[in-house]
This record gives C-alpha cells, sequence and structure tokens, in this order.
C-alpha cells in the first residue's frame, strides 16, 4: 500500500468516495472538488438530502455497491466508517489495489493539516457552534473553509462553504477517538459529557479522549471552552498542568473575561444576548439558551482568526452576521407552519440537549403547546443514560416515544423503547407509546390542533413521522 498521505496540491487527482451521500462525505467531496480534484463515488439507493446536493455539483457518483464501480483510474479513496471488506463489494476490491484508503477522518485530519485549522469539539453542540463559526466567516469575507455534520441555511442548505484556503473550521468527533487525526491550531470544547458507551470504558476515558486531542494543538495554541460546563472546567485546569504554554479563553455566564454571557430580557421569537467584552448586542432568531453558548464560542472563535489576520474588529458586523444565522438542518430546524401548527425537527439523542432544546422552546415561544416525539438511538445509549430520558421531556406538554433505533454495530439490549416508556410516566403525566412511526400518525391527526409546536427529536427515523404530517396538514384536509 502506498504512502497514506494526501499532497497539498489535489488538482486534476481523481479521488473516489464509498460513500458519497453521507453528510461528512457530501461536504469533503465538494471542498476537495472546489480544490481542482476529480471526484467521483458510490452509495445506497436511498435518497437523501444530498442527492441534490451531489447532483447540483454535477459530481457521478453511482447507486449500488460493485467492483465494476470503481474507475480505471483512481489516485485515492475515501470511504464512509460505516463501510470496511467485510460489508462492501467496492471496499474489497479496493483492497488488492495499490492506491490510498482513507477512512472519512482520516481524509479529514489529511485536510485539516493543509490549512490553519479549528477543531469544534463537544459530546453535543458541535454542529450549530460550526455552523454560525462558518456562517460568521462567510458573512465577513474571510479566507476560509468550513466543514459541518449537518446542511447549513447560509450554505444553501450544503454542508460546506470554500471562501479560502487559509483557515479551515470543522466539527470533529470523539466517538472511536476519530477527533485524533484532526491537526488543530484552535480547539472550541463545547462540553463533555458521559456518551458513546459502546466505545468508551467510563468518563474517565472519555475525558482522557478529550485530553489527548487538546495535547495535539502546537506551542501557543488556543482552547475555547465552556466555563459553564463541569466535563470543560476539569479538562481546562487538567490542561493547565500537563500544557502551561495553551492559551485559555473561556466562554459562558461563568466565564471570566471577554465571552463572558449577559443575558437580555425574553423578547418570543429572539434569543438576545451581551458579551462583558464588547458594547454590542447580540441576537439569534433560534431558541435556547444552549445556542447562545454555542454563540459565543464561535464569536471568539472568528475574533480569534480576525487577530491572527491582523484585522481590524468590526464587533457590529459580526453582530450583523449573527442575526443571518437561519440554523442548520436537523438542530431546532424549523419545517414550517401549517394550519396553524408549527413543525420542527432537532437531531438530540442526549438527555441534556433535548432537555435543552425543549427548556429553549418553551421560553422562545411561550404560547404554543409543545408536543414532542422522540426516537432513542442505540441501546447502548438508552440504557447508560436511562434516568436522564426519562427525566428531560420535563417542558413539552405532550411526550411521544417509539421503539430504540437500532445501529449496525448493535441490534439488541437489555432494555427496550417501551422499557423507557414506563419510567418516563413516572416523571411525565402525558406520555404515550407507538412502537412504529407510522403507527402515531392517526393519534397526531386528531391530536394536532392550532398554535401547537410538534418536534421530532432524536437520530433515528421518527423525522418521517414529521413528513407525513406535514404533507397532511398542507393538503386540503
Amino acid at each position: 500500500m502506498k504512502d497514506k498521505n494526501l499532497p497539498l496540491d489535489i488538482k486534476g487527482r481523481h479521488i473516489y468516495f464509498i460513500g458519497i451521500k453521507g453528510t461528512g462525505m457530501t461536504a469533503l467531496a465538494e471542498i476537495f472538488l472546489s480544490k481542482g480534484a476529480i471526484v467521483s463515488g458510490s452509495d445506497t439507493s436511498e435518497k437523501f438530502y444530498t442527492d441534490k446536493i451531489l447532483d447540483s455539483l454535477e459530481i457521478i457518483y453511482t447507486e449500488g455497491f460493485s467492483a465494476s464501480n470503481l474507475p480505471d483510474k483512481i489516485d485515492f479513496i475515501v470511504h464512509s466508517a460505516a463501510y470496511s471488506i467485510d460489508n462492501n463489494k467496492e471496499m474489497a476490491a479496493v483492497s488488492k489495489l495499490d492506491i490510498p484508503v482513507f477512512e472519512y477522518t482520516e481524509a479529514l485530519g489529511q485536510l485539516s493539516g493543509t490549512m490553519f485549522s479549528c477543531g469544534i469539539a463537544g459530546v453535543h453542540g458541535k454542529t450549530t457552534t460550526t455552523s454560525i463559526a462558518g456562517t460568521l466567516l462567510k458573512y465577513l469575507n474571510l479566507p476560509g473553509t468550513t466543514l459541518v455534520g449537518s446542511g447549513v441555511a447560509a450554505f444553501g442548505g450544503r454542508s460546506s462553504y470554500s471562501g479560502g484556503n487559509k483557515y479551515f473550521i470543522a466539527e470533529t468527533c470523539e466517538y472511536k477517538r476519530h477527533f485524533l487525526h484532526f491537526h488543530p491550531e484552535i480547539i472550541i470544547l463545547t462540553n463533555i459529557e458521559t456518551d458513546h458507551m459502546d466505545y468508551f470504558k467510563d468518563y474517565n476515558d472519555i475525558e482522557s479522549a478529550f485530553i489527548s486531542y487538546i495535547n495535539l494543538m502546537p506551542h501557543g495554541g488556543k482552547l475555547i471552552y465552556c466555563s459553564d460546563d463541569k466535563g470543560s472546567n476539569d479538562v481546562s485546569a487538567k490542561i493547565s498542568l500537563i500544557r502551561p504554554d495553551i492559551v485559555q479563553i473561556p466562554y459562558g455566564e461563568n466565564a471570566a473575561g471577554l465571552y463572558k454571557i449577559i443575558f437580555s430580557d425574553k423578547i418570543e421569537g429572539q434569543n438576545n444576548f451581551r458579551l462583558s467584552g464588547f458594547a454590542c448586542d447580540f441576537s439569534l432568531p433560534v431558541p435556547g439558551k444552549h445556542i447562545v453558548l454555542d454563540a459565543a464560542a464561535a464569536i471568539a472563535l472568528i475574533v480569534t482568526i480576525m487577530e491572527e489576520e491582523g484585522e481590524a474588529l468590526e464587533i457590529k458586523k459580526i453582530s450583523e452576521g449573527l442575526k443571518s444565522f437561519g440554523g442548520s438542518k436537523r438542530r431546532s430546524e424549523n419545517k414550517g407552519e401549517y394550519r396553524g401548527i408549527l413543525f420542527m425537527d432537532d437531531y438530540g439523542h442526549h438527555p441534556t440537549e433535548i432537555a435543552a432544546t425543549l427548556k429553549g422552546l418553551r421560553e422562545f415561544y411561550p404560547n404554543r403547546r409543545i408536543v414532542a416525539d422522540f426516537m432513542s438511538h442505540t441501546y447502548s445509549r438508552t440504557e447508560a443514560l436511562f434516568s436522564g430520558f426519562s427525566t428531560c421531556f420535563s417542558d413539552a406538554d405532550i411526550v411521544v416515544l417509539h421503539k430504540i433505533y437500532s445501529s449496525a454495530r448493535e441490534k439488541e439490549g437489555h432494555i427496550n423503547g417501551r422499557t423507557l416508556f414506563d419510567e418516563t410516566k413516572k416523571n411525565h403525566n402525558n406520555v404515550h407509546y407507538f412502537h412504529e412511526i407510522e403507527d402515531s400518525f392517526k393519534f397526531y391527526t386528531k391530536l394536532l390542533q392550532k398554535d401547537d409546536l410538534f418536534i421530532t427529536i432524536g437520530a433515528g427515523n421518527n423525522w418521517e413521522i414529521g413528513e407525513q404530517l406535514i404533507k397532511y396538514y398542507k393538503g386540503a384536509h
């Protein structure tokens, strides 16, 4: 096998993506395309929002996997973590070729080594923080590129933005320590909590992964961390002992310094705040105190980049750019209002982020009845965070639960969706259970009424019931 290094100049090189429809894979394909590479690939025939993106970019891809799909000349292979020689015919064929093969996170890491790179890390909040930072990067016309794990409104619904090759802002994932492939100059640490217990041994194992990641930064690297989160604070303290050269920049309500958050009076439909170091008001058109935390981190990053560029700080322009943030796909995503019912969708799959999302919605829309449809993702996560899941819906008026959405890495567990339902009933007085999402359709058509807010939450496929209901209420019923 040839040396696994991507050259700085990939213009004219053919990069083939196996699993190209994945959000990160499509984003990476678009970035490589913008750098002059020839890009093609393959994936399943299942349709995703990325199909339209790939088609608009005129990237040729095959639906269905076969060794015959592989072009005659390929310089590099990038594959989704979901595929290996054991479950994919193309991967099996590629293993016999003498060309470099990169898993997605390896290719992302290679790309990060070619620019001044900023990694966004944390158990949750990564996508929104990266989305806001990328929106500001674009708004301020800074010479950089952004890669996000979701479609972003400011990027035309795409997951990447290419506005130059000097700076790179990317969402980086702790699962299986994937972020250790990244080459960060700056890291944002949003939070650390127990998660991914199918891989990590315990909380200490998770914490050690983040410490290893931060330790990758060069001398004088910058850590922007959330002072409101215990896990982030603990890691900050430990890093200061082993790497006193790292510059630490706190943000949050409890932060000292420029990025201390002061929340302004609540106004329906607005998320207003100030930062202690700037004589400027900030406002977000999306709900949630946790979104303000993400915004403060993004502002700290953009200010740091502007200082790196030697540019005059235009905080009012940053404030204007923040107002333009239209959210990202599946992160408190507003799907529209039909017959007086506001439909939303959120990817939240951890109790802390679910509780924060619902609390934000309650404050943002105080006069709406909130109906939350949740599908838990993976048996191991549900079991490890069982108590949290059963108590995180207090800001919803009505809760509907379903079976647990399994993953390729586990098909069953010691608990199931009904187990979670039985426990949640002890903490909430209006909970319902429908094993299959389609079984809840008629229930919803009788339940939902004008001024309701209906939100699907989770990393499973229950978002589909939201789409079915939108189609129903759009029609003449």
